[in-house]
């Protein structure tokens, strides 16, 4: 499904305006319809970070950005927490968005590709609090190209070395 949205938002929103969606996160929003956190680059490689809205009007699919940042301009990604599992997450840009994904997993991914976005195309200094640095880097054991399976692998190998270790016989 994330499949088909990515390339809908790619050929009705970002394409017309010279865009390349690079990945995009499904986030709370307000009011109906859906909201996206995109991260898409220019021609003039310069990476926009837009806030997407999703409706449907009379059985089409339209897509308006409501709010735009670029990436040169953000300060910090501050996941909260490192230690839970929880979709909440803050920008700090000129002001701080307090931000909700749809999952962990997918809070993870955003901040995965900003971070890289940043090491291709700008370089600097980008602040990124309270993740787990395991799931955020992309040579890491738990990278794969499904990114939404890295928190969920990571849960299942937790789990089976605890099975393992409780079936061995204590000596």
């Amino acid at each position: 499904m994330s499949s088909l949205v990515k390339e809908d938002l790619a050929k009705r929103l970002f394409g017309p305006r010279r865009r390349r969606l690079q990945e995009f996160i499904e986030v709370e929003g307000s009011g109906a319809g859906r909201c996206y956190l995109c991260a898409a680059v220019t021609k003039n490689e310069e990476v926009e970070i837009c806030m997407v809205k999703h409706l449907r009007v009379d059985q089409e699919e339209k897509y308006e950005i409501i709010e735009k940042w670029f990436l040169k301009d953000l300060e910090m990604i501050d996941g909260k927490e490192a230690d839970t599992d929880n979709p909440y997450f803050d920008m700090h840009f000129h002001k701080v968005y307090n931000l909700e994904a749809y999952s962990c997993a997918s809070k993870y991914t955003f901040a995965r590709t900003l971070n890289k976005l940043n090491e291709m195309y700008l370089k600097k200094d980008l602040k990124i609090v309270n993740f787990d640095d395991t799931y955020l880097n992309d040579d890491s054991i738990w990278s794969s190209n499904n990114r939404d399976c890295l928190v969920l692998m990571r849960i299942c190998f937790y789990a089976s070395n605890l099975l393992c270790l409780s079936l061995c016989p204590l000596s």
